[in-house]
């Protein structure tokens, strides 16, 4: 019993950690826009701040196996928690364009600190997919709960500095979770819960490494997608009410889908998973095709997000635990920033064309790549 609690403990201290790592991304459009209207930016400088966050954060998340494991967790959280506030609270004072980039490069890099550590927890627990789908689920409840507060509470009435302040409050709250942060890597015994792990420079093993490109392959299309999503359904002339119902319902069930995939645990593992989630994405990317109204655009987007974010749990389980050492999870971030700054540029190129059908096209190649490397595995063994 007490050792059930201590693993609960630990779960929900890397959730709420690496949800601070989450917020800046899940709210990244919200944010851009109101600092748009808010110093009066042009398109090409709110462009920028997107991606200069990203770079922040791939710089973090690509240091982070270096020297993840010599520190100590339980300050590292206290760090990088107030780093990340104090970088929001921050950004809504200044008024010079370059300052304001040098903060959100600030942000990314220490909210890839704290995404880096959750992960780092949860892959010392012995049921990796139920931690990764507790984690996700986690992080998507609370990101919906600010984004349904976010835009009608504070936007509208103190526009960017408040939503800057608002996000620095929610950080420092989920900072606190750094005094159930366990202070080293969690061995299963509780009497030696706070062990230092080796610490040389041997390399990731391969099948963690292959299992990294699939999942970076498999975020490419999907996320190319994610970035255009409004798009296909402004070209369908989806009411602004709609799309906001829309997006909101999404992230909600993205939160159900990942808690679902916490409850069914290791049993969902293999290519039969990954069949699952080809099967839902497929399904969704079919109904946004033919998408004529409201209703098959919603459903095929909520379809699509159930079982994108399924696959997302499964595969960075399969990560953990293909790599004992910890170090290969620690890249999980840097490969969805590295997808997040190719996917969206080459879905542009894409739907220059004036058709929406190549990216879906492109979307459902790359939920092909984890059932494909499913299925060689299974064979090879």
């Amino acid at each position: 019993m007490l050792r059930d609690r201590t693993l609960i403990g630990f779960m929900l201290a890397a959730s709420l950690a690496s949800t601070i790592g989450g917020l800046p991304f899940n709210a990244l459009p919200v944010m851009l826009g109101s600092l748009a209207d808010s110093f009066g930016l042009a398109p090409q400088a709110v462009g920028l701040l997107g991606s200069i966050c990203f770079a922040g954060y791939l710089v973090g998340t690509l240091g982070a196996p270096l020297w993840m494991n010599r520190l100590d967790w339980r300050w590292l959280t206290l760090v990088s928690a107030v780093g990340t506030a104090g970088s929001f609270a921050l950004s809504s004072v200044v008024s010079e364009l370059h300052w304001l980039y040098a903060v959100w490069v600030l942000i990314g890099f220490f909210a890839s600190t704290m995404t880096c550590l959750g992960m780092r927890i949860l892959a010392d627990l012995p049921n990796k997919v139920r931690a990764f789908g507790v984690r996700q689920g986690v992080e998507l409840a609370v990101t919906a709960a600010v984004l349904f507060a976010l835009p009608p509470l504070v936007i509208a009435h103190w526009r960017y500095p408040g939503a800057a302040w608002t996000l620095a409050a929610v950080v420092a709250v989920l900072g606190l979770s750094a005094f159930w942060v366990p202070r080293r890597a969690w061995t299963g015994d509780l009497s030696a819960r706070a062990v230092a792990v080796p610490t040389g420079r041997q390399a990731i093993p391969w099948p963690a490494a292959a299992a990294l490109l699939v999942f970076f392959l498999f975020l490419v299309g999907n996320i190319g997608l994610w970035a255009f999503l409004e798009r296909i359904g402004a070209a369908l002339t989806i009411a602004p009410a709609e799309m906001g119902l829309v997006f909101a319902v999404l992230k909600l069930l993205g939160g159900v889908a990942a808690f679902a995939v916490a409850i069914f645990g290791d049993r969902l593992a293999g290519r039969t998973a990954h069949g699952l989630v080809l099967l839902g994405i497929l399904a969704g990317l079919a109904l946004l095709a033919a998408a004529g109204s409201f209703l098959p655009f919603a459903l095929g987007a909520w379809i699509w997000e159930f079982a994108f974010t399924c696959g997302c749990v499964l595969q960075t389980a399969d990560i953990a635990r293909r790599d004992p050492s910890g170090r290969a999870i620690l890249l999980v971030p840097a490969a969805f920033a590295s997808s997040a700054m190719v996917g969206p540029a080459l879905a542009g190129q894409i739907v220059a064309g004036g058709s929406f059908l190549p990216l879906l096209a492109l979307a459902l190649l790359s939920a092909l790549t984890p059932w494909l490397a499913a299925l060689v595995r299974a064979r090879r063994a």
